[in-house]
């Protein structure tokens, strides 16, 4: 068995653990591992024709509460559609290496404003939903990813869990449905392609429900934020190399991004968990002070 191969067996089943635990991260931490050893229009259709049944099986299990929420996500599904079809097209006619560089690029910052805790709450949600849904489609035709977006939109706007886990999983399966479709039109899938899903599917059967399980005995926002910066990392570092490839630097400066992104990572890191220990420290005085 190739390294690629072996690589992604043991990175789709901790992705899977992970968007178990979580309820998103399967691509985010998939793809950026992935495409080290793959090019996106061999990788993208195995996982768009995954993900469409993990969604909808997701969806399923949250449908209580899509009414709920339906009314706050539904400009963003009806917007995905031009950012699909232009996303689709760009994989199935860019160089691999382009594309590599494109997801690497794409995907850097938005982890990094995820795990900076940015959150400024957007008055016209509706109007917001639009240009977002459009971005969104695109940058997951092109990449399989949108969950840190989707997650930085929805804790910004303050959506309780249940909701989250809702709205994710609706605007998730007309992505993954739609961009299904955008390939079968485009020819993507490929022999190549559909080889790799009986290597990906038993880390899913096994991952999901194992992190699901396991995150009730865990600190999710603890959890959380240590696979972001695992994400950040790799993304560097892949993007590092994609440079190397296509010639944009040339030795050590090549790996000039994958450094500030671990110098930019590790101080958010330091800020979190400081203010952890901080809000730790608080109760746990509170509580003391409450039995005194």
């Amino acid at each position: 068995m190739e390294l690629g191969t072996l690589v992604l067996i043991g990175i789709t089943f901790f992705a899977a653990f992970v968007n178990g635990a979580l309820g998103y991260g399967f691509s985010s931490l998939t793809v950026p591992v992935a495409l080290l050893f793959y090019a996106n229009r061999i990788l993208n259709p195995a996982l768009v024709l995954i993900e469409v049944v993990v969604n909808i099986y997701v969806l399923f299990i949250n449908r209580a509460s899509i009414t709920s929420i339906w009314g706050r996500v539904y400009p963003i599904v009806i917007s995905l559609v031009p950012g699909v079809a232009v996303g689709s097209y760009m994989v199935a006619s860019i160089h691999p290496g382009w594309m590599k560089f494109a997801t690497y690029a794409f995907i850097l910052p938005l982890i990094l404003i995820q795990a900076a805790g940015i959150r400024r709450p957007i008055r016209s949600e509706k109007l917001f939903g639009i240009p977002f849904g459009a971005g969104l489609g695109f940058l997951y035709s092109i990449t399989t990813i949108s969950g840190p977006p989707i997650a930085l939109l929805f804790n910004n706007q303050g959506l309780v869990k249940r909701d989250f886990r809702a709205g994710l999983a609706v605007i998730r399966v007309a992505e993954s449905s739609l961009t299904a479709i955008a390939y079968y039109y485009l020819g993507l899938f490929a022999v190549e392609s559909l080889r790799l899903i009986p290597f990906i599917t038993p880390g899913i059967l096994i991952g999901i429900p194992l992190g699901a399980y396991l995150i009730r005995r865990m600190d999710a926002e603890t959890f959380r934020r240590i696979c972001m910066s695992f994400d950040v990392w790799i993304v560097g570092f892949g993007l590092s190399r994609v440079l190397l490839e296509l010639k944009l630097a040339q030795g050590a400066s090549a790996y000039g991004p994958m450094f500030l992104a671990m110098v930019v990572d590790s101080y958010l890191l330091y800020v979190f968990f400081a203010k952890r220990n901080g809000m730790l420290a608080s109760q746990t005085q509170s509580n003391v002070n409450s039995k005194l």
